[in-house]
């Protein structure tokens, strides 16, 4: 069993000619390009500590394989608005596990794109335990509501959003939870 008993968080934009290259760059402006990403699904494992990105690569080795939640959008038709987000959720209760999400976005500012990938991971944690949420409603005014409940005291994101230039060059956008510093039992 492989356990990341550490998580950060990175974000990227890369242009290039080819599509496969504003990857590579945005990979790049993240800071997670030398190491060999395998996307997993969306469990934040109990216990697991939140830290900079600079202190999460402390752990990690070029060429290492590493996991990671990866939100990816891409395009190169120019004037379009594109946007890559992770959201997580983490419960109160350090013994439970948390949630995060990927939403990859046209049309949708950073702040838009954000608020919905943490609805989303919200929504995700509070349906495991038990509780109904309205995502209809505002989501202040939810985040009020569950800090006073004590179910949810984390609850952030990280977006990259961006214009594609005039010229047409390919343009990636990529958002990253990237586990580190792992358990093996």
């Amino acid at each position: 069993m492989i356990i990341g008993k550490k998580l950060f968080l990175a974000r990227g934009i890369g242009r290039h000619k080819e599509k496969l290259g504003s990857f590579e760059m945005a990979l790049r402006d993240a800071g997670i390009a030398p190491y060999n990403l395998v996307e997993v699904s969306s469990i934040i494992p109990p216990g697991c500590e939140i830290v900079s990105r600079e202190e999460g690569l402390k752990y990690l080795r070029p060429g290492e394989i590493t996991f990671c939640i990866l939100a990816k959008q891409q395009s190169n038709e120019p004037g379009r608005l594109i946007a890559a987000s992770v959201g997580l959720a983490i419960p109160a209760d350090k013994n439970m596990y948390g949630y995060l999400s990927e939403h990859h976005a046209y049309g949708e500012t950073e702040e838009i794109a954000g608020d919905y990938a943490e609805d989303l991971a919200v929504d995700m944690l509070a349906s495991t335990m038990g509780l109904e949420i309205d995502l209809d409603k505002a989501w202040d005014e939810q985040k009020q509501i569950w800090k006073v409940s004590g179910y949810i005291v984390q609850t952030r994101s990280i977006t990259a959003a961006t214009v594609v230039s005039p010229d047409g060059m390919w343009t990636t956008v990529v958002a990253a939870a990237v586990f580190t510093d792992y358990e093996c039992r």
